[in-house]
This record gives structure tokens, sequence and C-alpha cells, in this order.
């Protein structure tokens, strides 16, 4: 959170080019209808928003860092169907079943327990619903990676970008009760 509140007002210049490709990646490979509820878990400055704004009924941002949702405010605060929230990925404050997107864009690697984060994206889920996560290919093995994903019952589809990429991306669904 401090490393974080620390870097907000520079994040962007560091990390722009590289989330913007990530999300690109994601959004041409899903569909988000103007109904949908979207969530960015672990938001960071809002660089998803603009993507999605025009697509979904809501989009809500929650990140951990007070500074860096001070930065996202800043830069979104023309989009009228936004709302920032300051929360932790893993103990979020939504019902159960609630967005119909859910972004884990950059955020597995910085958790204490990725797995127990994918869980609680997956609770706040709709069953029908689709995550999109990342992982930093320093931090996880494709395979670690894609394990993670699986052991909380995700069907993980990964996405090919060019192999100059820092992260793998994934587009999840939930693999039903029944199915386990």
């Amino acid at each position: 959170m401090r490393r974080y509140d620390q870097s907000a007002k520079v994040y962007d210049s560091q990390y722009f080019d590289e989330q913007e490709a990530k999300i690109r990646i994601a959004i041409s490979n899903l569909t988000i209808l103007r109904n949908s509820m979207v969530l960015d878990a672990g938001c960071g400055t809002g660089l998803l928003f603009e993507h999605v704004v025009r697509k979904a009924r809501l989009i809500i941002g929650a990140d951990i860092s007070r500074g860096i949702l001070r930065e996202a405010k800043r830069k979104t605060k023309a989009l009228g169907n936004l709302a920032l929230v300051l929360a932790d990925a893993d103990n979020m404050p939504f019902y159960d079943q609630i967005f119909d997107v859910v972004f884990a864009i950059t955020l597995l690697q910085n958790m204490p327990n990725p797995l127990a984060t994918i869980n609680e994206v997956k609770r706040i889920s709709k069953s029908n619903g689709t995550i999109v996560a990342t992982g930093l290919k320093k931090a996880f093995t494709k395979e670690e990676f894609v394990e993670v994903l699986k052991q909380a019952y995700l069907k993980v589809e990964i996405l090919k970008p060019d192999e100059h990429m820092r992260e793998y991306i994934t587009v999840c669904t939930q693999i039903p009760a029944n199915h386990h």
C-alpha cells in the first residue's frame, strides 16, 4: 500500500504503455454488455476505465491505496457511471455474485495468497461472469499461474500476446459446481 501511495503520481508514466497493451488485448477477447456491472480489482490509477466506460452500466474501481485512488479520481471525475472504493482485494465489500466482469490486472503477484484473492474475485463474480486475470512472468511460471486459477475452479483461456509482454493474460469463466 505504501509503495503504491508513494508512486501514485508517477505510476502512469512508468507503466502506461504496458498496462494499455494488456487492457486492449483482454478487452478484444471478451464482450461487455451495456447493462454489465464491472469491477476493476486493484484498479490503480484507472487506466481500464476509459476502455469500458461506454460499454457497461456501472464500473467500480477498488484499490487499497488512497494515493492511487486520488489519482484515479482526478483522471476520471468526468465519468458518470464510475465509483471508486478503498478496499483490500482479499476482503471486498461487495455482495456475492454481483459483477458480470471482474478485472484483476497486475494484482495477483502483489497479494500474499493469490489463490485466496482469486477466490474472493470469484465470490463476487456472477456464476456466468467473466474474470480477466494477469500474472507477472517473473512472479509465476505459466504453469503456476494457470494452476492458481484452476484451483479456484476457473476455466482458463490464455491469450497469446507477443512474447515481450511481461505478464500472462487470461480470460476465465467459472466451472459449474457439479463439474468440480
